[in-house]
């Protein structure tokens, strides 16, 4: 507990070495204990007894948690249950301590059997945008018959900032609008912030989002030829 005092008090670290942690996870829980360090993110602890040794796997950065924080972990390991708060937050204020995963290299492609996206989107850009969207455009890979129906067609990540467009579209008997539309749909998204609107209806912190909003529907409705691939889209698929 002075330990805990002095820091919250002064703001300092001490920190534990492996050993020291080791020992004091021993005296604590009564028992042998086996400590693996990790750098993994997504498994910060566990725990279970093998041949009466406590066998336990925690996230590296906990060396230097208070003994509040420690505390949780020496319950949860005992009892196996726990709110865990303290140790929740713990992982909250380190995240940036946290490994995270290389950027995936991303394969562009571009250019289709029968239609440029890079044509397309210079167009669309120019008429709708002003050149305004820097998005990167490609062909997606091939979606499963299943996704298709669900009528995937496009996607546009903000994390990314990609717009993906359903290889299934570039096909002859697709028309040139409709493919257009798609690729003018998924660029609005990269033009509009998609916006959250509380909502009694949904669970948890009851926020929902919406990807289509009203000023969404409405500028979508400014392509020129929005009547017409609404029109295709419904015959296709009835």
């Amino acid at each position: 507990m002075l330990k805990n005092f002095i820091q919250r008090q002064l703001g300092l670290i001490f920190g534990y070495s492996e050993n020291s942690l080791r020992r004091h996870l021993e005296a604590c829980l009564g028992r042998p204990v086996s400590l693996v360090l990790t750098d993994n993110s997504a498994s910060m602890l566990s725990g279970r007894i093998k041949d009466g040794v406590m066998l336990v796997r925690l996230h590296r950065m906990f060396l230097d948690a208070d003994s509040a924080v420690i505390d949780e972990i020496v319950s949860m390991l005992r009892h196996r249950k726990g709110k865990m708060t303290l140790f929740r937050s713990f992982v909250r204020d380190n995240r940036d301590r946290l490994c995270k995963k290389a950027p995936q290299k991303i394969s562009v492609k571009t250019t289709g059997r029968y239609y440029d996206l890079r044509e397309l989107f210079d167009e669309i850009n120019a008429e709708y945008f002003d050149g305004a969207i820097d998005a990167i455009i490609t062909w997606g890979s091939k979606c499963s018959r299943y996704a298709v129906k669900r009528r995937t067609l496009g996607s546009y990540s903000g994390s990314t900032n990609i717009v993906r467009i359903n290889p299934v579209l570039d096909k002859k008997t697709v028309p040139r609008y409709f493919v257009a539309f798609v690729v003018y749909h998924e660029m609005l998204h990269a033009s509009i912030i998609v916006s959250d609107k509380v909502s009694s209806a949904t669970s948890g912190n009851g926020r929902r989002r919406i990807v289509h909003s009203r000023e969404f529907k409405k500028r979508e409705r400014l392509f020129r030829d929005y009547q017409k691939a609404i029109a295709w889209e419904k015959r296709s698929s009835a």
